[in-house]
Parts: C-alpha cells; sequence; structure tokens
C-alpha cells in the first residue's frame, strides 16, 4: 500500500523524498530584458526566483550561480529577492557555484545562507570596474566631426568620442568608490565572522574557492546533488525551474516567452551584437574561462 501511494503522490507529497527547487542563474548581469543572451537582471530572473520560493513542502531553495558579474544594481536587486522571499518564506537558501562567482556574481551568492563551491570554482573580485572606448582619433583620422551640444557643461561627461578629461575621469572614480563601499558592507553584513582579515579581501582579486574557504568568502567545498542529498537524505529529487511557457509555446515546442516584441530586440541586438559580445567574452576571459 505504500508504494501504491508513493507512486500517486506528487515528490512533495511523499514521505522521506523532499523535492529541492533549483534555480540556474548563469551569465553577465545587465539591465533590462535581453532575450537574445544569455544575461541575468532582476526583469529576467525574478519569475524563476518566485517560483522557486513556492514550493511549501521544500525545506531549501538551491540556486546554482555561474557568472563573472556586470551590473550592481541589478546584482543586488537580485540578491534582495531572493533575501526577501527567504524571510517571507522562511525557506534556507544553498548557494552552489559552477565555475565563477565574481564581482557582481559573488553579490547574489551572498543571498545564500551557506555558499557551497567546487574546489577549482572561481570566487571573489569584490571591487567595481567601468570599461568604454575612445574613439577620438578615429573619428578624425576618417574625417567625421564629432557636434555635440548640451545644457549644462557636464551632459557629455566621459563621451567616447571627445577626449578624457581628468575631472570627469574624479569624479567616476568618486562613484566607483561608493559603490564599493556598498558591495564591501553587504559582503561584511552576511559572511560576518567568517571573513579572513586578509588585506587583499576587497582589492577586487579573486580565488579558487579553495582558497575561497579559508578566506571566508565560502562555506564549504562540494557540489548540489551531492551535498543536498547527504543533508536532505538519498531520496531527496532536484527540480530544475524553468520559465512559464503558454499553451501554444508547449504544443510548438517554443522557448518561453517573455511577454515582448522579438522584432525590434533582434534589430538592437544586430547593431551592438558585436561589442556586447567582445565585453561579454572579455568578462570571462579575465576569469580564465
Amino acid at each position: 500500500m505504500k508504494r501504491l501511494f508513493d507512486r500517486v503522490l506528487p515528490p512533495s507529497l511523499r514521505r522521506g523524498a523532499p523535492t529541492i527547487p533549483v534555480v540556474r542563474l548563469q551569465g553577465m548581469i545587465l539591465a533590462g530584458n535581453a532575450p537574445l543572451r544569455n544575461s541575468l537582471s532582476l526583469a529576467t530572473t525574478a519569475g524563476l526566483i518566485e517560483r522557486a520560493f513556492s514550493f511549501k513542502a521544500a525545506p531549501a531553495v538551491a540556486i546554482s550561480i555561474n557568472s563573472p558579474g556586470g551590473s550592481p544594481v541589478q546584482s543586488r536587486l537580485i540578491y534582495k529577492r531572493i533575501r526577501d522571499l527567504a524571510a517571507e518564506k522562511n525557506k534556507t537558501v544553498l548557494v552552489f557555484v559552477e565555475d565563477v562567482a565574481a564581482s557582481g556574481g559573488y553579490m547574489i551568492a551572498l543571498a545564500g545562507d551557506e555558499i557551497i563551491a567546487d574546489p577549482s570554482s572561481i570566487v571573489g573580485s569584490i571591487g567595481v570596474v567601468s570599461a568604454s572606448f575612445g574613439f577620438q582619433d578615429l573619428i578624425r583620422k576618417i574625417g567625421v566631426e564629432r557636434r555635440v551640444h548640451t545644457a549644462g557643461q557636464n551632459k557629455a561627461t566621459l563621451d567616447p568620442f571627445r577626449p578624457e578629461r581628468k575631472e570627469d575621469v574624479e569624479r567616476l572614480k568618486a562613484l566607483q568608490l561608493e559603490i564599493h563601499e556598498t558591495f564591501i558592507d553587504l559582503v561584511r553584513e552576511r559572511r560576518g565572522t567568517k571573513l579572513s582579515d586578509d588585506p587583499d579581501l576587497f582589492t577586487g582579486l579573486f580565488w579558487t574557492a579553495k582558497r575561497g574557504l579559508e578566506l571566508g568568502l565560502v562555506d564549504a567545498l562540494g557540489d548540489m546533488r551531492s551535498v543536498l542529498k547527504q543533508r536532505f537524505g538519498d531520496k531527496t529529487r532536484l527540480q530544475l525551474v524553468t520559465p512559464a511557457r503558454g499553451f501554444i509555446a508547449r504544443k510548438l515546442g517554443l522557448p518561453a516567452s517573455r511577454g515582448v516584441d522579438p522584432g525590434p530586440e533582434i534589430a538592437a541586438a544586430a547593431v551592438s551584437g558585436l561589442i556586447d559580445t567582445l565585453e561579454e567574452r572579455a568578462a570571462w576571459a579575465r576569469f580564465g574561462l
């Protein structure tokens, strides 16, 4: 009779067989909604996160992170959404690092009550970086005159088609220092006394998770399946949370829709895709990936 009930009942209701929802967050962290790219933002992740926390019988929510970073604002928004739901639903959050959780990726990882990583995972890079290009010499060589008209003397700050000004760079660095302090405060708040007193901890350096364990950046070394089964029992089931699809999309086998017309986004991607791809490639390459 017991075996019959086990076959009939959904996994979440079977005694001794907890189901752990898994959210996989992979890619650069960018502002807005970019459905044609493997990127993260609050807009692209909120639905997945909220669905994961809707598993009432689940003793925990597992989040897999693989990100070299990106927007500090979007990183913190994703972090906060996870922590708000964890408090609201009274759920433990276990974060598992794949290849890398660095910079904004590590900020999201801080949402975990515990951070577990493979010994060779890359963690850290607690800092802030801004990058752009300077095209002023190029447009002069090809005979293009740059014309900029502003109301406000600082409105064209750091225009990539004009020579860089010292005062603009100083202002940018001041903003970066403020953002860096916010990041540092969050790390100290979440990691507390686990952190070491290594002077390089907040300099933007990054380490393997094996060293990160010594520094207090991660709690343990391991992989998701092994840790969850050890924690909750051999019968534990992992259920990947995926975007919801409409009836027609399910019948036709189409990917989940985010409720936008892809036409304009396809056109925009064709224009900016090359630079975006180079920047994303550079972000991953920084960590040897």
